[in-house]
This record gives structure tokens, C-alpha cells and sequence, in this order.
């Protein structure tokens, strides 16, 4: 039972109690797409909360920009649509500086993309709006859905829809957390509420082959512990020719099981032992009366903790960059989330690194905890000390 991992709920708000919801990932006997599932009086994945982060990940800039307007011959008579993110103009604004036209769609917050001069339709993505876009002229030579596909509700719907607006030689670009990696890191924590579906490459094929697209590259990016970044045309498109990397997946997926039932099985209990064997090392510390702090109030974060029922008894805070998180609590486990400047100030001796993607850089930035003599550690795939 877990609440929703991004409402951030104030002292206030908990006297009035908090949700929760059973969460549990199935597995697909046929397809083997990973899923949640959906509960009766199950609140919105996306609720308006003041801790709330529209969007998740780091943000690929300017370079990635230009990488994708080279490789597809993209120039002011293109058309871009970004879908899903568009809200802080997170690549339009790039596309837009380089005289590409460009159209988000972001289900929410029109006010910052306009600002920057990106046209932005408020409204939910599917095939219905992208028949209207379609009407009035509005086909992509390029349409980028990063970080969206596992929060979709209804798969096919999305997916038809991105079909609907491509051009004959158009290309989408999906970018979204790889299955392989969260099962071999041991990354439970990304499985919360809000997302609906975990995607491998093969099960990505499928639900792009369903609808006539075609998988023609794809390469890995170290956002969320490692994600993927496909590229697909339609199927009758031959502008695009397929590239070695996709077989490769392929091929390393087929190797680790997930083309079958077994490369599932064994998941459930490697989440239970990295559970006991945190909160064995968490124990340990507070009866040798080791202080222990937190970096990072994410989702991630809130379901490794409540999941592993630690509180502020062992984890006495967690501090986040996000001034909206700051002073609220992580759900479930009710940890305060402060500013960053309080490890330096209450000096602990252990801060749990829980944005694991981003370790090397909290490290970096953290690095005079050395000189009292604290330590880094990590919770998954085994809990390490640094």
C-alpha cells in the first residue's frame, strides 16, 4: 500500500490523513509489457501540489538540438511538435532559437512555454487531437514524446495518435526509462502511481508495430538509471533505414529473460533482499548512533522508503534543491525535506544518495562531507558506502 508519490503533503495536510493504493507491477503472459494497476477512487497521476515537479529527469539542451536538426534535415520550412513536456519549453525553445517551427502540446501550465514564444495547445495528446492538428495543415517532420509514453493512461490512443501526425518521412523521437536497467539495477523505486507502464525495447516495438510505426534506432541515455531513446518512421517509410543498435537490444533483452515469463520471476525477491539489507545498514547506524541524512525527495525516493518503511527515525531528513519541496514531507515516509545547506550545518554521517542518476555529481557537489568524516551511500542494486 502506497500513497501517490509526488503530492509532498505539509504537517497540515496530514491531519486530514493521506491515500494509499496497492502497488503492484504485473507483467503481460502475452506481450510482457509491465503495468500497474488501476484502483476504484484512485486520484489523478498528475495532481496540482505546491511539491509537485512538472517533469522529471535532466533535460538534453542546445547539442541534442542541433544532433537531431542535422541528422533529419531540419530547417524553417519543418515542423516540430513536442508533446508532453512542452510546458517549460523544455526542446522547443531550442528548435524555436533555430528557426524551426514548433508546437507543444502539455496537458498542463500554458503560461512559461508562450513566454518563450512556443506555441502551446493545453490539452491531453491522442488521436483525436492529432486528427485536428492534421485538418489544419499542422503534419510533423519531427514529433519528440521524452519521458511521457509510461504515464499514459491509454497506450494506444497516444501512440495512434503520434502515427496520425507524422509525415510520410517523418520521425519520432520517445524517450523513456529502460526495463533492463531497472531490473538488473535493482531500481524499484521508479515504480510508483504515476507511471502506468515500464517499458523493454521489445515491448516498445510491439505497441509501435501495432500501430504501423517502425523502430529504426535507438541508444541509451543516463537519465532515470539509464533510458532509452528510439527513433521510429512509419512502416512503408524507407527514408530510414534500420540501424545495427536495434537488434543488439534486441538481442541483449532476449538474453536476459524478458521475452519470457522467467526474466520476470525473480525480480520480487531481489527487491526484498535489497530491503533487508538497507534497513539492516540504517539499523546498525542508528544503534551505533550515526546520524543519516537524504539527497534527493523524488519519486524514487518516496517509494524506496516507504516501501522500506524507514522514517525519520533513521533518516532524519532529506534535502532537495527544489524550493516547492522544501519545508513539506515526502509521502508515505514523512521524512522533512529541507535545503540543501543543512548538511553542512548539522553534519552527518551518512547521506543516502537517493537520485542515483545524478551520484556522481551529488557527490561532486557534496564533497566536504570528507572532512568530518562522512560517507556517501547508495541503497541499490546493494547498498554500498562511499
Amino acid at each position: 500500500m502506497s500513497p501517490l508519490c509526488v503530492t509532498y503533503p505539509s504537517a497540515l495536510d496530514l491531519t486530514r490523513g493521506e491515500v494509499y493504493y496497492p502497488l503492484h507491477a504485473y507483467v503481460c503472459e502475452q506481450c510482457f509489457l509491465v503495468q500497474l494497476g488501476r484502483y476504484e477512487g484512485q486520484q489523478p497521476a498528475f495532481p496540482d501540489s505546491p511539491g509537485y515537479p512538472i517533469h522529471f529527469g535532466p533535460k538534453p539542451g542546445m547539442s541534442h538540438c542541433d544532433g537531431l536538426i542535422a541528422r533529419f534535415g531540419l530547417d524553417r520550412r519543418s515542423l516540430v511538435v513536442e508533446v508532453g513536456r512542452s510546458s517549460d519549453s523544455h526542446l522547443a525553445k531550442f528548435f524555436a532559437a533555430r528557426n524551426v517551427r514548433v508546437i507543444g502540446v502539455e496537458p498542463k501550465v500554458e503560461k512559461v512555454a508562450t513566454a518563450k514564444g512556443v506555441r502551446t495547445l493545453v490539452q491531453c495528446f491522442g488521436k483525436r487531437l492529432a486528427r485536428e492538428l492534421t485538418a489544419a495543415g499542422h503534419c510533423a517532420d519531427l514529433v519528440i514524446a521524452n519521458n511521457v509514453l509510461t504515464n499514459v493512461p491509454d497506450i494506444n490512443d497516444f501512440v495512434g495518435g503520434l502515427k496520425t501526425l507524422l509525415k510520410p518521412r517523418g520521425v519520432l523521437g520517445l524517450e523513456f526509462p529502460h526495463l533492463l536497467r531497472l531490473i538488473t539495477h535493482n531500481e524499484f523505486g521508479m515504480i510508483c502511481h504515476e507511471s502506468f507502464s515500464y517499458f523493454s525495447l521489445l515491448t516498445a516495438i510491439r505497441v509501435l508495430e501495432a500501430h504501423g510505426l517502425r523502430a529504426f534506432d535507438v541508444d541509451a541515455t543516463p537519465a532515470h538509471g539509464n533510458s532509452l531513446r528510439v527513433y521510429a518512421c512509419r512502416a512503408e517509410c524507407e527514408a530510414h533505414p534500420s540501424e545495427w543498435s536495434v537488434a543488439a537490444l534486441i538481442e541483449e533483452e532476449k538474453r536476459a529473460g524478458l521475452d519470457s515469463l522467467q526474466g520476470y520471476e525473480g525480480f520480487s525477491s531481489q527487491v526484498q533482499h535489497s530491503k533487508l539489507a538497507f534497513m539492516e545498514f540504517l539499523l546498525i547506524a542508528a544503534r551505533l548512533g550515526k546520524s543519516v541524512a537524504g539527497y534527493g525527495a523524488t519519486s524514487k525516493a518516496a517509494t524506496l522508503l516507504h516501501y522500506c518503511g524507514v522514517g525519520k527515525d533513521l533518516v532524519e531528513y532529506i534535502v532537495d534543491s527544489s524550493p516547492d519541496r522544501q519545508g513539506r514531507l515526502l509521502p508515505g515516509a514523512h521524512i522533512p525535506i529541507c535545503d540543501p545547506e543543512r548538511i553542512g550545518k548539522t553534519k552527518p554521517q551518512y547521506v543516502v544518495i537517493l537520485s542515483i542518476s545524478l551520484k556522481d555529481e551529488i557527490m561532486k557537489r557534496l564533497q566536504f562531507i570528507r572532512g568530518w568524516g562522512g560517507r556517501f551511500v547508495v541503497a541499490t542494486p546493494q547498498v554500498t558506502t562511499y
